[in-house]
């Protein structure tokens, strides 16, 4: 097997609370890259009611990063304001040159400043932190990379210090955002309050204690219903997203107008709530099957070195969470940020409606990860 194959060799877990388990895990080759990006100043536009903006421009990265290697599959994780992925060293240019372009592009078109690093695994390792990854198959058709040994936040930590900047493009081009929607109305909670939780592992904390509270954590959350799952085992409600709309007609539009863009997505959205009113086969897609698809496809739950998760979550079992994790951080074995609001949204990267590879990424509709991050302590 060479390095290339790497990712595609990994075998695809299917039970999650196996991957609070460092075994779970294997270190990317010496050879990969590491990529990190995240939106300057998201605390501020979040305060300017810009999430859904922020959200959106940030999953670009991932649509982009899919379409440029032409469906290979590369381990990724979205975690709401930022992304973080690693490719090969054959790739090392596709990945120089998409975020190069989408700096410029998103500058351009939002004005939104978008960081961008990209470094060798090797580097990281000198620094006596790892990057490992395994593949979680969170339904039949769908998988996400989870990440673990610190390697990524210290990445990101360097991107923010402005150490292996990709810089932005010199001549822009209109990347290829094929497949980024969101046709989806927001979630609103179903229990009581969506929460978005950060738990990180600090260095005094050993692998086994984090476990053991990763997986304290996922027995409380299996108590809710779907094991607090945002989004309804039918899918959400299908409507107009308001500024998401706007947001994706400006970011996929290409080469056409931004009024022209605008109307020919319209249209097309008119299009999808004939075919989900209906709620029968046309063409060969099935509307029902793509909604239950859709919600066991979501990315509600994830580990990216430390465990992310936005829940739907009863005031009892809020208060109880609350209480393990205050009760971790005092002995010195974890950092948490918690953030509570109202609603969920979704991202979605819909490489074909046919297919069940789609993917959905969740987070909280009024800062989310963003702001739980604020919170850590």
């Amino acid at each position: 097997m060479t390095t290339h194959d790497f990712y595609e060799a990994l075998p695809r877990i299917s039970d999650f609370a196996e991957l609070s388990r460092a075994s779970a895990y294997t270190p990317l080759p010496k050879d990969w890259l590491v990529c990190c990006t995240d939106i300057v100043n998201s605390t501020a536009l979040i305060e300017e009611g810009r999430y859904k903006t922020v959200n959106m421009v940030a999953a670009s990265v991932i649509a982009a990063m899919i379409n440029a290697m032409s469906g290979r599959a590369f381990p990724f994780v979205f975690g709401g304001d930022g992304v973080s992925f690693a490719v090969p060293p054959e790739d090392h240019d596709i990945a120089h040159h998409t975020l190069a372009n989408l700096r410029s592009w998103i500058d351009r078109e939002f004005g939104i400043s978008l960081r961008a690093a990209l470094l060798p695994v090797d580097w990281i390792r000198q620094e006596g932190l790892e990057v490992s990854v395994a593949r979680y198959a969170v339904s039949a058709g769908a998988d996400y990379a989870m990440f673990a040994g610190g390697g990524l936040a210290w990445s990101e930590q360097q991107m923010k210090a402005g150490g292996f900047e990709v810089l932005p493009a010199e001549h822009v081009m209109p990347p290829d955002l094929t497949g980024l929607s969101c046709r989806w109305q927001n979630m609103k909670s179903r229990n009581g309050v969506i929460l978005s939780l950060l738990i990180l592992p600090t260095p005094e904390g050993s692998d086994r204690a984090f476990s053991e509270l990763a997986a304290n954590i996922l027995r409380l959350a299996a108590t809710l219903d779907r094991n607090g799952h945002p989004i309804p085992k039918t899918g959400p409600t299908i409507g107009l997203p308001q500024g998401r709309f706007r947001d994706e007609s400006r970011l996929v539009r290409q080469n056409r107008s931004a009024l022209s863009n605008r109307l020919h997505l319209m249209i097309q959205f008119i299009l999808f709530m004939l075919v989900f009113w209906r709620g029968k086969k046309v063409l060969g897609f099935d509307p029902e099957h793509y909604r239950t698809t859709l919600s066991a496809n979501a990315d509600y739950r994830k580990f990216d070195d430390g465990l992310k998760m936005t829940l739907d979550s009863t005031p009892e079992v809020q208060s109880a969470l609350r209480g393990l994790l205050e009760e971790a951080r005092d002995r010195g074995l974890i950092q948490f940020g918690w953030h509570e609001q109202e609603e969920a949204l979704m991202t979605c990267i819909v490489p074909s409606a046919l297919r069940d590879d789609h993917v959905h990424f969740i987070d909280g509709a009024s800062g989310g990860y963003t702001q739980a991050a604020k919170s850590l302590s």
